[in-house]
């Protein structure tokens, strides 16, 4: 109920009831008062010709003092509906008829209010002249209204003429005629009036408040509530609120407006939301780049550490290594050479050949080592990459049929790279040989797969990818993190020293390519080799190269 009573459609029903209640009030008031009014001019009306007929009927009877006949004339009259008294009183006051016998010769008091107003200068002796006959209204003893009219006899040519009773024509005023006339059927009939009249006014006030209420209720409650509503709907965040609106009112232009604002703050919030959205993917691919480049960094401080420490190495050992090669050799053509039986110097020829292989060996590793840690001349020419993977498919195709693996080749926009062919080469080829070593037959896994090498470019970046992608049996996050450190390896002892994608790790430094791996066990590899179309200006390829090359001498 008090939220009712706060609302604005509550106040302004209230405010019309109230100002109707208010003038229909006023206008009954109104309407009574005129009735009454009405009503009581034509009471005196008749009153003013019931008398006039009296006065008239008695007036021959009284030019010649025929007393009886104006008596039965006024018992006659008497008897008329609404009629309570007649009575005929001198100049003195005197009652000379009545139709109540008691009051016969009896006088009357001549200050009361309608004898005074007839004589009110003049005194009693000469009253003053009058046109209009007096009325009066009082209460009975009973409690009903009386309207009393007096109506004077005046002195006319006839009766101040005649020889029975002449009167001097100085005197105007020969005696009244006091008239009492009923108002109860008047007051009845006004009293009926009255409960019509205010019956008729608070059925209007009921109509035009419930018409009222109803016309409130459909043109501002409805709307307003709808309105309401729709605003808190729209502050819980419910952008898709719409708002019928069917009339052209200020409520109606309210409601478009409404649903204006609300299209507007849904295409805002949707705009705003696809940028929050874009920005997340921003955010996400960005962190995702600096991730990349800092494990891209991380790898390149650790690959210059190991190159450092390998190239320090491949110096240290390699002088060693070639005076053990030398020394091996040499003591196998001194034991040809002595006098032993033959028999009995084999044993020390073949443990002097092993000792020699074993240091050729390591001779091989130490070169790796400065491959990888020493970058060699590089001979940029611009060339095309499927010519490039074509040498590579020729090399490693019979390698590929021995391990029933398929090799497919795609090009996709303008292939043409400047770099050292032969360089890119030697890295298709290390990560070839990986990619079908790991398609070999395992536990577990038939023998076979399919090794792809695909070259996309055209993407506006002026850089072009090669992807070598192969279905063998992957590797973990562990693995991947490690592979191009030197002399990390999962192959056995007999297969690789681990120094093959660390060589192909610094050939792709040289040509500021980067590498990406992605790998899952048991779902393949996918190396993706980007490089720049066309290689940076000799000097900061020059640069960079007497830097490596300095700290390896």
């Amino acid at each position: 109920m008090r939220r009712i009573v706060q609302t604005i459609a509550f106040r302004l029903f209230l405010l019309i009831v109230s100002v109707q209640t208010l003038v229909l009030a006023l206008l009954t008031y109104a309407v009574l008062r005129v009735q009454e009014s009405s009503l009581m001019d034509n009471v005196q009306s008749s009153a003013v010709r019931v008398s006039e007929m009296i006065r008239r009927a008695t007036r021959h009877s009284m030019m010649y003092n025929r007393n009886a006949d104006v008596d039965g004339i006024i018992a006659e009259m008497s008897g008329e509906p609404g009629i309570e008294g007649i009575r005929v009183y001198n100049k003195t006051g005197e009652v000379s008829y009545s139709t109540v016998p008691s009051e016969l010769h009896s006088r009357v008091d001549m200050n009361a209010e309608a004898c005074v107003s007839c004589h009110f200068e003049s005194g009693l002796e000469n009253p003053h002249p009058v046109s209009a006959e007096l009325s009066r209204i009082f209460n009975t003893p009973d409690g009903h209204r009386v309207l009393g009219l007096i109506t004077p006899i005046r002195n006319e040519a006839q009766c101040s003429d005649a020889d029975c009773h002449a009167h001097p024509p100085s005197r105007t005023i020969l005696g009244v005629l006091d008239v009492k006339m009923s108002l109860a059927q008047a007051d009845l009939r006004l009293a009926d009036a009255k409960r019509e009249l205010l019956s008729a006014s608070v059925a209007a006030a009921l109509l035009v408040g419930l018409v009222s209420g109803g016309f409130i209720w459909l043109v501002v409650r409805r709307p307003v509530r709808r309105l309401t509503r729709g605003m808190q709907m729209v502050s819980s965040g419910d952008l898709s609120q719409h708002l019928l609106s069917t009339s052209r009112d200020e409520l109606g232009q309210l409601a478009q407006t409404f649903n204006s604002m609300t299209q507007e703050l849904a295409r805002a919030r949707g705009e705003v939301t696809a940028w929050s959205e874009t920005l997340e993917q921003k955010v996400r691919e960005k962190t995702a780049d600096l991730e990349r480049a800092h494990r891209q960094m991380v790898g390149v401080e650790k690959m210059a550490s190991l190159g450092n420490l390998a190239s320090s190495v491949a110096h240290e050992l390699n002088n060693p290594l070639e005076g053990i090669l030398t020394f091996a050799r040499l003591l196998v053509k001194r034991v040809q050479r002595s006098t032993l039986p033959a028999e009995e110097a084999k044993p020390y020829v073949d443990d002097l050949t092993l000792m020699g292989d074993e240091a050729l060996r390591c001779g091989n590793i130490v070169k790796n080592l400065l491959v990888f840690a020493r970058q060699r001349g590089v001979s940029f020419q611009s060339v095309r990459v499927a010519q490039v993977i074509e040498r590579c498919v020729l090399l490693m195709n019979h390698h590929a049929r021995m391990h029933n693996v398929e090799l497919k080749t795609s090009s996709t926009g303008d292939d043409l790279l400047e770099c050292d062919p032969d360089q890119v080469q030697q890295v298709l080829i290390a990560l070839m040989v990986n990619a079908i070593e790991a398609m070999a037959p395992s536990a577990g896994r038939n023998e076979g797969g399919t090794l792809s090498l695909d070259v996309r470019s055209g993407g506006g970046d002026g850089k072009i990818r090669l992807l070598v992608s192969d279905t063998g049996v992957g590797m973990s996050e562990e693995t991947t993190a490690h592979i191009f450190e030197p002399f990390y390896t999962t192959k056995s002892d007999s297969k690789g020293v681990g120094l093959g994608l660390s060589v192909a790790y610094g050939i792709l430094e040289r040509h500021h390519a980067t590498v990406d791996v992605e790998s899952a066990v048991g779902k393949g590899t996918v190396f993706t080799l980007t490089f720049p179309a066309k290689q940076p200006g000799p000097g900061v390829q020059q640069s960079m190269s007497s830097s490596v090359e300095g700290n390896h001498e």
